[in-house]
Order: C-alpha cells, then structure tokens, then sequence
C-alpha cells in the first residue's frame, strides 16, 4: 500500500465538484493520499493583524472557485458507482492559524439571533499543533480536535456544483467527529470516485452555530482510501467507541428521520437486530446530534457507542 503526496499547486486545486473534473491522481485501493490545504476562504499566509487580514491563494476562477478549495479529484482504481468507499484519517496536522467569524451578514440563523446586520465579530487563533491548543487575540485557550470539514464525491449529474451543501456522496459534512482514526464510508456515485477533500477545521462544536468552526489551513492530512463491500443509502462513520449514522435534508426533521433510518440498517447490519427491536432499542441508547445547521441543507448524525449494550 502506497502513499502518494499530492502536492499543492493551481492544477490539483478547485472549488467546485463535478464529474467532469480530470482526476490528478490515480491510485489503488487501500494506497493512502497525503497533502496540504489552504484555509476554507483560500488563506495561505498567517494573518498579519486582528483584522484576519493574509495571503489567499490565487489565481482563482470565478463560478469554478467560488465554494471551499479542494484538493483533487483522485480516481481510485476499480471504484464503481453503486460502490462504498471508505476514507480512513490517518494523519491531521493543522497550521499555526485559525479564523472563526459571527455575525454582519444575512443567514437564517443570523437573522433569528438578531446579528445579521452591522459588523461582523472576527475570532484570530494561533494555533499549536505540538501542543493541541489554540489561543484567540482575547487569549482564551481551547483544545483543539482537527478534522476535515469537506470529503466527498461529485453528484453524478453534469455541470459544476457547489462545494457548500452536504450530499450523501459526503462533501461539506462538517461533523467535528471525523478526525484521526475515524473511517467515513461513503456512496459511490461515479466510477473512479473522483473524491476531493479539503477545509480544514481546528475545532468545532456541534451544529457549527456561528457558520464558521476555526477554520484553518491543513499542514499536512493524510486519507486512505479504500473500497467497502457494504451497501449505503446514507454516510455513515466508525469512530472509537462508536457508529455514526448520517442523515442529510434541508428540513431538520428529514435529515434526523434518514440518521435514524441509517443506525437501524447499521444495527441490523452489525447486530442482527429485527428494525422494530432495533427502533426501541435506538430509543434507549442512539443519541441524536446535529453536526450542522448552516449549509442550507442541514445535517444530523446518530450516535451508537459500543458500550451502550453491557
């Protein structure tokens, strides 16, 4: 098993997916793909004041570029669509900046909470990978729990696509679950895969409430890809201790509907359990969280720890 370093550079880079977009990479799988990325608003440079003010990649095509920058498409040999893919995250190292933004500009849950309009409250992190903390410019100190907030697959379907809304190919799922040791499982829906990833995320917790996590370039991560022989409908994760199930819509109620749909095919799938039998038992022991609400459609992900049953 291999691992290619994906170096970053304007043609392994773009913000959109699209099945139309040549793969840089090719690999086996069960190789491993190593690289770096920018923050999600394009940020290479730490920021030189409290403003958040640095350097952003370019250059950058309007209506290609528009959503988070991307590394990839990588083509995993023998993916089919109709398939599973698993990603593994093997290795997470952030940069030494972060951004974190509230308020000043037009969204549901901004307009709700009474900050969408006047200025915008912008948090600056320094950020120590060797040590896991980061401290803002006010100097409050948090852990931080690195993941990548974009990996997926394009819609098969022609055209460009943004990179902003989830789908259940996976893409802009920003579950601060994933991090190292987590395994995404993903529907297959183009041959070859085609699978990008990108925005880095330093923390964040659930729901992702203010639209941004502290954002932050990836120094280094490194994914690998392999081919599952299960069947999906919708993402689902192992991490330690426990199974995820997602549900994706943008009615809250829908997306929690298909995460609960997802961990009874999982508890059947894992534990043999009959989907009434496995519907109480959920009732007792799968937690509902919401991993976002802010991508316009909005995610849920149902939480099975191992040691829910002693």
């Amino acid at each position: 098993m291999a691992v290619h370093e994906l170096p970053f550079e304007r043609r392994t880079v773009h913000g959109h997916f699209s099945p139309e977009l040549p793969p840089v990479l090719s690999i086996d799988p069960g190789d491993s793909v190593a690289f770096s990325s920018p923050d999600a608003g394009w940020g290479i440079g730490p920021p030189t004041d409290e403003s958040g003010t640095r350097e952003r990649f370019g250059p950058r095509e309007p209506g290609l570029d528009d959503g988070h920058p991307l590394l990839g498409p990588v083509e995993v040999r023998g993916a089919r669509a109709g398939g599973t893919l698993a990603v593994q995250v093997e290795e997470l190292r952030v940069g030494t900046w972060g951004i974190t933004d509230a308020g000043g500009w037009p969204a549901p849950l901004n307009e709700r909470l009474g900050v969408a309009e006047g200025e915008t409250r912008r948090l600056v992190w320094r950020l120590d990978a060797e040590a896991g903390t980061g401290r803002d410019q006010v100097g409050r100190l948090v852990a931080l729990r690195p993941f990548l907030g974009v990996m997926g697959m394009p819609p098969n379907e022609p055209g460009v696509h943004s990179t902003h809304p989830p789908r259940r190919w996976g893409g802009n799922l920003d579950c601060a679950e994933l991090g190292v040791g987590a395994t995404l499982y993903l529907p297959i829906p183009v041959d070859g895969a085609l699978f990008s990833a990108g925005d880095g995320h330093a923390r964040q917790g659930d729901g992702e409430v203010a639209q941004l996590a502290i954002e932050a370039p990836m120094e280094r991560a490194r994914l690998r890809l392999s081919l599952a022989d299960v069947e999906l409908q919708n993402p689902v994760a192992r991490i330690d201790g426990a199974w995820l199930a997602f549900g994706l819509d943008e009615d809250l109620d829908e997306a929690a509907a298909q995460a609960v749909d997802g961990m009874l095919e999982l508890m059947r799938r894992e534990h043999g359990f009959e989907r009434r039998d496995a519907l109480a038992l959920a009732s007792a022991i799968v937690d509902l969280r919401v991993t976002q609400l802010v991508n316009g459609v909005k995610g849920v992900h149902a939480v099975l720890r191992d040691d829910a049953l002693v």
